[in-house]
């Protein structure tokens, strides 16, 4: 059915049979964007360093950088959430990725440390869109398999550099820096224009035909709207939890060849873990949602931040010792990336999946919060002490903070319905 340009964005209805194949071709499809945009965040210490080596810019203002990058990327999400769930996410996800390919292309032109973080931070926006709504594919399209689909999503965004990090580190040393960023602009465009053109979001009464008693996702028989959602003492914990461990993941993404240096890591052992970081953290993602699906969310989150914070605890004290830098390394990444799965799954059970694109959007702002912590925080204290262990046993605290928080114990569905429900709103067709 044709709608005003305004409206939800029917178009492609036929590419999606009733039996419900074709979310799985959307799956597919958000795994293969999140590869492609995690480049910004999981390989900018390479670009970090390529650049300070060519330009002299310091160390401590292109740290600067990504946590502008990281806070553009993360408060996105809510305006792009709220947009994508009113008009449909393939109108939305086209912008974003233009954004994305736009802002690479000109962080190769930029002259100035101001110049590259304005486009990196431009590109940050249409990452930070893309991450989103690819997030909600999984949400809305499976109320059953929640916490595995959202982890296979999200498996693309841990470890999509994987498959670029060796690549972009000899493409830094023997063509720049510049030069690096303007092909990968043409890469992001040519993978991710056509790829979203697939996006779309289920029927809104899709979640129904999957409601079992006893089952997790029967609470999306209750929606929550955004400002509803923001009520509850439940999503306050989760937003927490999940800020003070997305600030281990983002402590690596932007220190790792810092702290190996002071650790004294050897070379063929740092290559080792540009492999094996981000692998631990995209099989992290996967693991977290199988786990969670059968155990339950709070216990996972429990188990997953407990160990992370004993990790981060033997690193900050025993890190000298390459083999243990290095185990404990890739365990941060294979627990550091379940909250992306767990904290998302955590609020499409709890608050519904009709508003999950801005409710996700919301809580993904914590990853601003934890940017400031893993980046100036940070900095700050290696500043004050002289040393990486300061950061790293802080952070362990905070682990163990959200493990405490996070148990099924304290954190627990909302019973009733959302505090000053309205109406319901008028159910729209797909998008």
């Amino acid at each position: 059915m044709a709608v005003s340009a305004g409206g939800p964005d029917t178009r492609g209805d036929d590419l999606m049979p009733q039996h419900g194949r074709y979310r799985w071709v959307l799956i597919g499809a958000a795994v293969c964007v999140k590869m492609v945009i995690s480049i910004y965040q999981y390989s900018w210490f390479l670009f970090a360093f390529s650049i300070n080596r060519q330009q002299g810019w310091p160390l401590d203002q292109l740290g600067l950088i990504f946590t502008v990058f990281v806070v553009a990327a993360t408060l996105i999400q809510p305006f792009s959430g709220l947009n994508a769930d009113a008009y449909g996410p393939r109108r939305v996800s086209l912008c974003a990725a233009l954004l994305a390919g736009g802002g690479m292309l000109l962080a190769a032109q930029a002259s100035s440390l101001l110049s590259l973080c304005l486009y990196y931070s431009l590109g940050g926006l249409g990452v930070g869109a893309l991450n989103g709504i690819s997030t909600a594919t999984a949400l809305k399209w499976f109320p059953d398999r929640r916490g595995f689909t959202t982890g296979l999503v999200e498996f693309g965004f841990g470890a999509g550099t994987l498959f670029f990090n060796h690549f972009l580190q000899s493409a830094l040393d023997l063509h720049g820096w510049r030069d690096a960023f303007f092909y990968m602009a043409l890469f992001m465009w040519a993978v991710l224009l056509p790829l979203v053109l697939l996006y779309k979001y289920p029927p809104a009464d899709w979640g129904r035909r999957f409601l079992t008693p006893g089952r997790p996702q029967a609470q999306d028989a209750v929606q929550y709207r955004p400002t509803q959602m923001m009520r509850t003492p439940q999503w306050l914990i989760i937003y927490l939890g999940f800020t003070l461990i997305i600030s281990v993941v983002l402590m690596f993404a932007s220190h790792l060849k810092m702290i190996a240096a002071e650790f004294k890591i050897s070379g063929p052992m740092f290559s080792f873990l540009l492999v094996a970081f981000p692998l631990g953290n995209g099989l992290s993602r996967i693991v977290a949602g199988l786990v969670s699906d059968a155990i339950g969310r709070e216990r996972t989150m429990a188990l997953f931040f407990g160990l992370l914070g004993a990790c981060m605890l033997l690193l900050g004290l025993f890190g000298s010792l390459p083999w243990l830098f290095a185990a404990t390394v890739f365990l941060a990444g294979l627990l550091g990336g379940g909250p992306f799965v767990l904290c998302a799954a955590t609020v499409g059970d709890y608050f519904g999946a009709k508003y999950s694109t801005a409710n996700w959007g919301l809580t993904i702002t914590g990853k601003a919060w934890a940017g400031l912590l893993a980046g100036w925080f940070s900095g700050w204290l290696v500043t004050l002490s002289g040393t990486y262990q300061t950061p790293l046993l802080v952070l362990s605290a905070c682990c163990f903070v959200a493990a405490l928080l996070c148990n099924p114990k304290v954190l627990r569905p909302p019973a009733g319905k959302p505090a000053g429900e309205m109406a319901p709103a008028r159910e729209a067709g797909p998008r």
